[in-house]
């Protein structure tokens, strides 16, 4: 039986206890959780918490807290569904996770379909055959094999003449992989007690081989080195390195298991455009669109526009340069902050047209499109312009990633304002 309880709830919007269930256990784990990432999450309130741009799932024992994007309160839109595949463009979530009938199961939460995909990794690793290693095994054997220990043998065997302490090689499937998949399963078995994951995990552990348990850190998993033969473990492995380190076990002496997966909302924004972007401009000849380049700008510091696009315009190479910002805008004002920045983005790049590119809702404006005026005059700089640009990426109620070639095809248009 299925005994999760499930809390929607969207970015910047507040939780306070006695809420869908929600209540003082609750509320304490999570003030230890953003305190352990800097306060990072979520805003404390009083007898309760404000979210901020951070969107995902977090789980204290029985209850689940899907935090969801929404840039528009008037905009109906399946909010988990474009989390969803928002995700899954980013490469953050299979395209397996979107199957319809696991979509469609009532009071599926976005951590089930992370913890389904690993289950289904680790089980077509079982199908495949897990691969053995070699690892040194020191410790007392009755025939004498590999490399004799005088120290320890002389101290554990005075007595026991007939065993021998030896450092030798043993060839297994107990080695550094299959232990970090063996502990994201604990983590699994534990988080979905009550669930219809609960036996598939079951099931899986029970075909999986006895492993040495390890203590889980970053350092651990920057030490594993993928070869040919163990390619098929690279998403068994991510996914175990996403469950394992977002997990706080007794977090700070609580009684409260947790697992915390969030994105900033605003990252998640910048990468699924440049993304679709990218898949987009295969279809233009001699375009690039490239994210992150940098550029010195002061001593040690750099200036990195989002998105930066080159192209062919009537046999001469343009640029575009674009930088995302997943909130709503007020009558069309762009901070000025903003505007300063794609100003000096023009200048470094050589771009003569750049793009603050928000998502579209509801109620909004046409876009708005103007040059900047330099070196202090009264004349706009024809050179030196900026667009204030909306995206729809809502069809119907789900998000859309077909705009990419038309997006492109508007944009490297001459600029006209």
């Amino acid at each position: 039986m299925y005994n999760q309880k499930i809390i929607k709830v969207f970015e910047h919007e507040s939780l306070r206890l006695g809420q869908q269930g929600f209540n003082q256990n609750h509320w304490t784990a999570l003030i230890k959780l953003n305190e352990l990432h800097g306060d990072k999450y979520f805003r404390i309130i009083h007898n309760g918490v404000r979210f901020k741009e951070y969107v995902g799932v977090v789980q204290i024992d029985d209850l689940t807290i899907e935090i969801l994007p929404k840039i528009d309160k008037d905009l109906n839109a399946d909010w988990q569904k474009v989390l969803i595949r928002m995700l899954q463009v980013c490469r953050k979530l299979s395209p397996d996770a979107n199957n319809e009938a696991n979509v469609n199961k009532q009071n599926i939460s976005l951590i089930d379909l992370y913890f389904e995909l690993f289950l289904k990794e680790v089980n077509k690793l079982i199908r495949l055959g897990l691969t053995k290693k070699y690892r040194k095994e020191t410790g007392n054997v009755k025939a004498l094999k590999g490399k004799l220990e005088f120290a320890g043998h002389l101290s554990k065997n005075l007595i026991h003449k007939e065993r021998f302490y030896t450092s030798h090689s043993v060839y297994d499937t107990d080695h550094l992989l299959h232990q970090v998949i063996s502990e994201a399963l604990n983590v699994v078995e534990q988080l979905s007690k009550g669930t219809y994951i609960s036996d598939k995990c079951k099931r899986t552990k029970l075909s999986f081989p006895d492993v040495s348990r390890i203590r889980v850190k970053q350092s651990l998993f920057d030490r594993i080195q993928l070869n040919r033969k163990t390619k098929p473990y690279e998403k068994a492995i991510e996914l175990a390195r996403l469950i394992l380190l977002n997990y706080s076990p007794d977090i700070e002496g609580g009684k409260e298991k947790m697992l915390a997966l969030l994105f900033d909302m605003n990252t998640l924004w910048e990468e699924y455009v440049l993304r679709v972007l990218q898949r987009a401009s295969k279809g233009f000849d001699g375009m690039k669109v490239i994210g992150q380049a940098q550029k010195k700008f002061w001593e040690n510091r750099r200036v990195k526009p989002d998105i930066v696009i080159t192209h062919k315009n009537n046999d001469t190479d343009e640029t575009i340069v674009i930088d995302t910002k997943w909130k709503r805008l007020t009558n069309n004002r762009a901070d000025i902050a903003d505007l300063r920045q794609m100003y000096v983005y023009n200048k470094y790049w050589d771009a003569k047209k750049s793009l603050l590119l928000y998502p579209k809702g509801n109620k909004y404006k046409e876009n708005v499109s103007g040059r900047f005026y330099t070196d202090g005059k009264n004349t706009p700089d024809d050179n030196n312009t900026c667009e204030i640009g909306y995206l729809d990426i809502i069809e119907g109620e789900n998000l859309s990633n077909d705009w990419g070639v038309k997006f492109l095809e508007e944009l490297t248009n001459p600029v006209t304002i």
